[in-house]
């Protein structure tokens, strides 16, 4: 069974950084592309960053590009995504997710398999 579990989510001041985790369990990030989804209220889910199986260069969508940084820990099954000088347009739920076998960069919901249920950043004027 997959299971993908976020940690890292709060409140946090206009300017203020947070570090998100994810564990993974019952898949393997050696082979599995990952991603950082983020969904704001009345707006559809976006990608925020991923990487595939193959390297360790992540992609990022151009609106977090320079203050996030997304890596991940084959040898602890975790992916983190560092945000630093978070604005109020950052406040959403973010997910981590997964396709296993996936050479690519996950860019829309339907390319990954596996979802977490979601942590939640919220960021105050």
């Amino acid at each position: 069974q997959v299971q993908l579990v976020e940690s890292g989510g709060g409140l946090v001041q206009a300017g203020g950084s947070l570090r998100l985790s994810c564990a993974a369990s019952g898949i393997s990030l050696y082979n599995t592309a990952m991603a950082w989804f983020r969904q704001a209220p009345g707006k559809e889910r976006e990608i925020v960053a991923s990487i595939k199986w193959s390297d360790d260069t992540p992609y990022y969508t151009d609106a977090v590009k320079g203050r996030i940084t997304m890596s991940r820990d084959n040898g602890k099954n975790t992916v983190s995504l560092q945000m630093n000088n978070l604005k109020m347009e950052d406040t959403a739920v973010y997910y981590c997710a997964a396709r296993w076998g996936y050479n690519d960069y996950p860019r829309r919901a339907e390319d990954v398999r596996y979802w977490g249920k979601g942590t939640l950043v919220t960021v105050s004027s």
